[in-house]
């Protein structure tokens, strides 16, 4: 047993014993309507949309300081993904806590998986969070330790399509779960696709007009979104998963990519502010000494943004920062 599952079953016992000692206490009011656990506020906000009223929206992560990749679940968690008709993650072990949280809680939810719903991996190749398991798996996707996928960007929020496709497959699993909300759920996926539309017109405007070339990041969070406006990511490998990964970067990996900014050809340096670290502080140091714009991109909705305006405000800082 891992010790994420220890932690987790030693918290689900002293709840239960909690439970157990306020047996008197008046029972809560009883929820109506679905509940949808997601991972992150990035799913929950797209879940929210297409269900409107109909359901109630639980995100696990809600902030910006959180590191999806080293997030430590607790009994709260388990209970809201235990009493869950329809769970929402990542994958591709991103979000590592949702397997041990599903596993762990017996729950009979649907389980949603946007990795394989946007067809990076297939149903059953995602990542697990047992090391055993992944470990034992000798497929071409690995796991390398962290959770992480090698081969796969697994950060597909970023990427306007895959989101489409996966607000189709959230109606349609609230439509088999609600089907006499089916209709609304039709309805507010409609409302969705049509912002996300406009989105992908603004993708197109922008690409035309900025020119490509070869960009850097820290990390490759916003790699789709970057490739969608006509960019190359020429960042070394090494240096992008050893900071993905909170390992030691390389010191030639490390020189590549200073080595990289310094070549002149790079016209925007992407930063993740989630995983900042004095590796990426003296690549973002020799970006701005060279004049190279800095955009910040994170892994969560900022607060008093919904999915679509905050794509659209990534959209517009790079041009911005392009145009400055």
């Amino acid at each position: 047993m891992t010790s994420t599952r220890r932690a987790l079953t030693a918290l689900l016992v002293a709840t239960a014993a909690g439970a157990a000692l306020t047996g008197c206490a008046a029972p809560a009011p009883e929820a109506t309507g679905l509940s949808v656990v997601a991972s992150t506020n990035v799913y929950g906000d797209i879940a929210a949309a297409i269900a409107g009223d109909a359901a109630t929206v639980t995100s696990i992560i809600d902030s910006p300081t959180i590191d999806p990749h080293s997030y430590e679940a607790n009994a709260q968690d388990q209970l809201a993904i235990a009493n869950a008709d329809l769970v929402i993650g990542n994958g591709g072990g991103y979000d590592p806590f949702v397997d041990v949280l599903v596993e762990g809680s017996g729950t009979e939810a649907v389980v949603l998986s946007a990795v394989v719903v946007a067809g990076l991996l297939e149903e059953g190749e995602d990542a697990h969070s047992d090391e055993e398991e992944a470990h034992s798996d000798d497929e071409a996707a690995e796991d390398d330790g962290h959770g992480h996928v090698e081969g796969t960007n697994e950060h597909v929020w970023y990427d306007i399509h895959m989101m489409e496709d996966v607000a189709a497959a959230i109606a349609t699993e609230l439509a088999a779960l609600d089907p006499d909300n089916a209709t609304v759920f039709e309805q507010n996926l409609a409302a969705f696709d049509e912002r996300l539309d406009e989105l992908e017109a603004l993708l197109e405007d922008s690409a035309a007009s900025l020119g490509g070339g070869v960009v850097a990041s820290t990390e490759p969070v916003p790699a789709y979104l970057l490739a969608e406006l006509g960019f190359d990511d020429e960042t070394p490998e090494e240096f992008s998963e050893a900071i993905e990964e909170g390992a030691d970067v390389p010191p030639l990996a490390l020189q590549q990519v200073l080595d990289l900014i310094a070549s002149g050809e790079v016209r925007l340096l992407a930063y993740n502010e989630q995983t900042a670290s004095p590796e990426t502080e003296r690549v973002r140091a020799a970006a701005e000494e060279a004049g190279i714009p800095v955009v910040s991109f994170v892994e969560t909705l900022p607060d008093g943004e919904d999915y679509v305006s905050w794509m659209r405000t990534n959209i517009e800082a790079v041009a911005a920062a392009l145009a400055a």
